[in-house]
C-alpha cells in the first residue's frame, strides 16, 4: 500500500513539473511594438533599448551561481559528490560565458 501511495505522489511530482515546465515555455510574448511607443509619437524620445540578446542564457547563469552558493555552504561532503557537484557546476558557468563572450565577438 506505501508503495502504491508513494508511486501515485511520484507520478503527480513529476506530471505538475512538467506542465509547469509546458506553460511556461509556451506563455505567449509579448510583441516588442505592442510594449515599446513609437519613436515618432515623441520627437525628443531616445530611442528604445534593443533586448537583451539570450536572456535564457543569463538566467541560467544566475541559477548556476547560486546553485554553486548553496553547494559551498552545505553541511556535509555528501562523499564527494559535492566537490564534483561544484567542480561540473564551475565548469557549465565557464562554457556559458564563453557562449556569451562569443556571440559578442
Amino acid at each position: 500500500m506505501k508503495i502504491k501511495i508513494l508511486s501515485v505522489f511520484t507520478v503527480a511530482v513529476i506530471a505538475l513539473a512538467l506542465w509547469s515546465s509546458v506553460a511556461t515555455h509556451a506563455s505567449p510574448r509579448t510583441p516588442a511594438a505592442a510594449t515599446v511607443p513609437a519613436a515618432t509619437s515623441q520627437p525628443n524620445a531616445s530611442p528604445a533599448t534593443p533586448p537583451e540578446p539570450h536572456p535564457e542564457i543569463r538566467e541560467a547563469l544566475e541559477s548556476l551561481r547560486r546553485a554553486k552558493g548553496h553547494m559551498e555552504h552545505a553541511a556535509h561532503d555528501f562523499g564527494g559528490h559535492r566537490v564534483d557537484a561544484i567542480k561540473a557546476t564551475d565548469a557549465a558557468i565557464r562554457q556559458l560565458e564563453l557562449c556569451l563572450k562569443f556571440d559578442k565577438d
